[in-house]
């Protein structure tokens, strides 16, 4: 056996690392890549909330939505001090790196339009983010992300709710209920792409071999699904997707992956697209893409400048 499958078989019969000194190469190179994903997705979800933060109908959900805007902060800083116990130069990761190099969801790229945004983000995305790191949690090979995620896990329940509440008040007149439908018309299929590529355009997941997380894309787009179409439906929200009796699984129906109206917020639903396609999407990153990384960088700079005047 090499030195790789001896590892994963301990770590499949539930040996649990703690160190840098458990891990091989490929351990923790997969074990960065998703601890950098994890914190470059929590810290670049703050910039859209921002945008309308104060657009908040009363004192109560706005002091709701900075306490949701300070978890996900330490949220990343979690992710990366984890990170920084394995080597990693945070500084440079968080102020060095060009925006088009992070890690965060598509979605977290587009400034949000109205307060009723915020909710659905909140309902639909914080709802992707307590999927995947629920399972992280449940099944995460790595002892101080578990014991971390205790945390997070409760933390990202509290987003999702609130977002829920959102969604149900913005129900109650026209005009909002109005506002809801739409959010969830572009929001909903880019919550599905937060899971990744399909389970058969993979052909194996250091992830799971390592048991960094427990379930595949599609078991967790699936989990996803089994929570927010009964939501929506109940407030009445059209979504395009259904649970099918016969296949024993919720089914999305509009091409899936489908291109994207960037300017515009609105899925081409009579375009399907390839996952490659979405891919090189993603690469291009969303239109506030720069703009919120620079707003995450910006103390940082200003700092800089003021010692630099100092020194002089």
């Amino acid at each position: 056996m090499s030195q790789a499958e001896v590892l994963m078989e301990k770590i499949q019969k539930g040996y649990m690392l703690e160190s840098r000194d458990d891990m091989n190469d490929e351990y923790l190179r997969a074990l960065k890549q998703t601890l950098t994903i994890v914190g470059d997705t929590e810290l670049l979800s703050v910039p859209p909330l921002l945008t309308v933060y104060n657009e908040a109908p009363n004192l109560n959900y706005k002091i709701t939505a900075l306490a949701v805007i300070q978890d996900e902060i330490g949220h990343a800083h979690i992710a990366y001090r984890l990170l920084e116990d394995l080597g990693e130069d945070v500084e440079e990761l968080l102020y060095k790196r060009p925006a088009n190099r992070w890690k965060n969801p598509y979605a977290f790229d587009f400034k949000l339009d109205n307060w009723i945004e915020l909710g659905v983000f909140n309902g639909l995305f914080d709802r992707s983010g307590y999927t995947l790191l629920g399972d992280a949690h449940q099944n995460t090979s790595y002892g101080p992300w578990k014991r971390a995620l205790v945390k997070v896990d409760k933390e990202e329940l509290f987003h999702l709710r609130n977002g829920e509440i959102i969604m149900k008040a913005g129900m109650k007149s026209p005009e909002t209920a109005k506002q809801v439908q739409e959010a969830v018309d572009w929001m909903f299929i880019m919550a599905l792409e937060f899971f990744g590529v399909s389970d058969n355009l993979k052909s194996r997941s250091a992830q799971l071999d390592y048991k960094l997380k427990g379930k595949t894309n599609d078991e967790l787009r699936q989990k996803w699904l089994s929570t927010a179409v009964p939501f929506c439906e109940s407030i009445g929200v059209k979504v395009p997707a259904h649970f099918d009796e016969e296949q024993g699984k919720y089914v999305v129906d509009v091409p899936f992956p489908c291109k994207f109206d960037v300017e515009n917020k609105k899925w081409l639903l009579d375009e399907p697209d390839t996952w490659q396609g979405v891919i090189e999407r993603f690469k291009k990153r969303g239109p506030n893409n720069q703009e919120f990384v620079r707003r995450i960088q910006k103390g940082y700079f200003e700092l800089e400048e003021l010692r630099a005047k100092e020194v002089m």
